[in-house]
């Protein structure tokens, strides 16, 4: 029996070296490998973060929907970025202050993209100044003042 050639069309060695190549172009490999999601991303992918209240915003809905989506303008404190954050719940505009420390969270859109009907809006507020925006909305408990 006479040597068999290592590089045939279905050796172990071409197809690992053809895997490689092809992978590059499922797009979801090729944004892994290059970063790109966490380079573009203001929380440097990072599942939460923290923040500094500068301003209340509201932003229009999209069609076919009419409203006022309430949000807040924040600066990330790890490296100043600025972001739209969502406030959930009723009447959690009422709660969130100027110079409050939140807590801002991805909003679960598809990608890491927006939710819903709230353009360009990628994060909500889970806490303001170390108590859960929820609790406050129910009004289980008080803000702390600082």
């Amino acid at each position: 029996m006479g040597k068999k050639s290592p590089m045939g069309e279905f050796s172990a060695r071409a197809l690992l070296r053809k895997r490689k190549r092809i992978r590059w172009k499922d797009r979801y490999f090729k944004r892994r490998m290059l970063r790109l999601d966490v380079k573009a991303d203001p929380l440097q992918g990072a599942p939460m973060a923290r923040g500094i209240v500068l301003e209340k915003v509201g932003v229009e809905s999209k069609q076919p929907n009419s409203a006022i989506r309430k949000c807040v303008r924040t600066q990330l404190i790890k490296n100043g970025k600025v972001i739209t954050a969502f406030l959930p719940g009723d009447g959690a505009l009422n709660v969130v202050d100027e110079h409050d420390e939140v807590i801002v969270e991805g909003i679960g859109g598809s990608r890491g993209g927006a939710m819903g009907d709230i353009p360009g809006v990628r994060w909500k507020v889970l806490s303001v100044n170390g108590v859960a925006l929820k609790e406050l909305v129910y009004g289980r408990k008080e803000k702390p003042m600082r």
